[in-house]
């Protein structure tokens, strides 16, 4: 029998190599990976799903809202789709120094054909976030660089260079009052919607605020968005809300008690921040 033709014999090698990898890292190395994983972390392999009376109300590893419901822990933001969407997993990508808003204009229409609503920036979205929720718990929302109305303290300053001759509140729309009344001399306008205002210096301004009293996590999203827990100190800022809306039975020394319970510690004891699971501690809420 004449033997075959070399370049027969490489593409059969090359089958054979393709159907046992295949073999090995499409079938034997999942089923044996899923297998250890049902029978070693059985809950952790199925989504760590949470149930409450028998239905699965969500899972230890994905956050969800619980905005309108003061009763319960509130999570900190998301930024994945309309909120917490595993299909939509993302950060909104804004950095720190995206501080300057579109101000919507009156009657103007979007893209879809939708009222204008502008667009707020990273620092207009922490400033907001921050007084809802010191007006929610009681205490100051009051941050650096923000306004007490809850918007960017900003402004752009014209010329770009040299000494100003006028100065505009970008960040509050008319007929707002500006946050300062003049800067370097000069009377500060508020913002006016639709006019272009890229061509001025951006100046943000501090203010005095020594004390915050919002924790960082309260007013900003996760990476993915999905960030099931929030910080001891937002979760001890909100103790007492919660204790009053429970009502007698629960009270803040319960709360309190409840949240040392669902803390986890640093991870491997040194790295990140003790944290809480907002529904695991929502549903110890429940069961009190």
């Amino acid at each position: 029998m004449e033997r075959m033709p070399s370049w027969i014999r490489r593409h059969l090698a090359a089958l054979r190599t393709l159907l046992v990898l295949t073999a090995v890292t499409g079938v034997i190395y999942p089923l044996a990976v899923t297998g250890v994983a049902q029978a070693l972390f059985t809950g952790q392999a199925n989504g760590s799903l949470v149930e409450k009376d028998g239905k699965v109300v969500g899972s230890a590893l994905i956050g969800q809202s619980f905005e309108g419901h003061r009763e319960y822990f509130q999570s900190r933001p998301s930024a994945a789709g309309d909120g917490y969407d595993m299909l939509s997993t993302a950060a909104s990508n804004l950095g720190p120094e995206d501080v300057v808003d579109v101000l919507p204009v009156p009657g103007a229409k979007d893209d879809e054909g939708d009222p204008d609503e502008g667009r707020q920036s990273l620092l207009t979205q922490v400033c907001a976030r921050s007084k809802a929720i010191g007006e929610m718990e009681g205490v100051s929302g009051a941050r650096p660089y923000c306004t007490s109305d809850g918007v960017g303290a900003v402004l752009k300053v014209f010329p770009a260079v040299g000494a100003p001759t006028r100065a505009v509140s970008v960040n509050q729309a008319c007929p707002s009052r500006p946050f300062v009344a003049e800067y370097q001399g000069v009377r500060v306008e508020c913002g006016s919607p639709g006019e272009d205002y890229a061509a001025g210096r951006t100046v943000p301004v501090r203010g005095n605020v020594s004390d915050v009293e919002v924790p960082a996590d309260a007013v900003t999203a996760s990476g993915s968005g999905l960030d099931p827990h929030i910080s001891l100190a937002y979760a001890e800022l909100q103790a007492r809300r919660v204790a009053a809306e429970r009502g007698v039975g629960v009270g803040v020394g319960r709360v309190r008690q409840l949240i040392g319970e669902h803390t986890t510690g640093r991870a491997l004891g040194f790295m990140g921040d003790p944290n809480v699971n907002v529904l695991e501690l929502n549903l110890a809420l429940d069961k009190e």
